[in-house]
């Protein structure tokens, strides 16, 4: 019987780099899929066990960093990103937000080979990781950012969004304000917590039976909020 095959998302919008990284990975013995959009990579991610993702930084639905964000919600695959963008505050950025290696273009594909058997190599835990949720009368889906409560889908902002995402990701524990405001909006601003109550209790307009006695976000005082389902 044979062993699967190493499965690995290719997110690339050039179609010529994109086939030319596939055809390299498929001479390695890996199932290379092809996604020309972030939105196809994640679709792909949830559709199956997937071993890493190739990712440009420079895609036509959505940065490079948000894909990563996104991802990093409810997948801890390994992320190698493949981007022109070689200055040191774009890598920066990218392993912040999740990332695990970066390869600049122009790139070499022995190097490149290199790279993806190293991360390969590395033991990740897949754990309970999914990208479904449901709590109460709320359905989430975090491959396809789709949030509904009671069968209509809900408008979030990407603020609103982001910290549902985040809550979602650390069910049950106790989230401090910083931590809480470093991972929606960033390093920069972890001590403006006003921010931090002003979305918070807008997402308990949008997803709590009764905002005024939240069943799922709840304050702890004097430290943070916790998320229960």
């Amino acid at each position: 019987m044979n062993e699967p095959k190493t499965r690995v998302i290719v997110v690339e919008d050039e179609p010529q780099i994109r086939r030319f990284v596939c055809d390299a990975l498929r001479k390695e013995g890996c199932a290379a899929i092809e996604a020309g959009t972030a939105r196809q990579g994640l679709d792909q991610a949830a559709a199956d066990k997937t071993d890493l993702v190739i990712l440009d930084l420079g895609l036509p639905d959505m940065s490079g960093i948000e894909f990563i964000r996104d991802l990093r919600t409810w997948s801890p695959v390994p992320i190698l990103i493949l981007s022109a963008r070689s200055a040191e505050q774009d890598k920066i950025a990218a392993l912040d937000a999740g990332a695990d290696d970066y390869l600049s273009k122009p790139f070499a594909v022995g190097e490149l080979l290199a790279r993806v058997r190293a991360l390969l190599r590395r033991p990740w835990q897949d754990g309970s990781a999914r990208p479904q949720h449901q709590f109460g009368e709320v359905e989430v889906d975090l491959s396809r950012r789709i949030v509904s409560r009671a069968g209509v889908e809900v408008h979030l902002t990407q603020i609103e969004y982001r910290l549902l995402a985040v809550m979602l990701a650390n069910n049950g524990k106790v989230m401090t304000h910083r931590h809480l405001m470093q991972e929606v909006w960033g390093p920069g601003h972890t001590e403006q917590g006003h921010y931090l109550r002003i979305y918070v209790g807008r997402l308990r307009q949008k997803l709590e039976a009764d905002p005024a006695l939240p069943q799922h976000i709840l304050t702890e005082t004097g430290v943070g909020y916790r998320f229960q389902t």
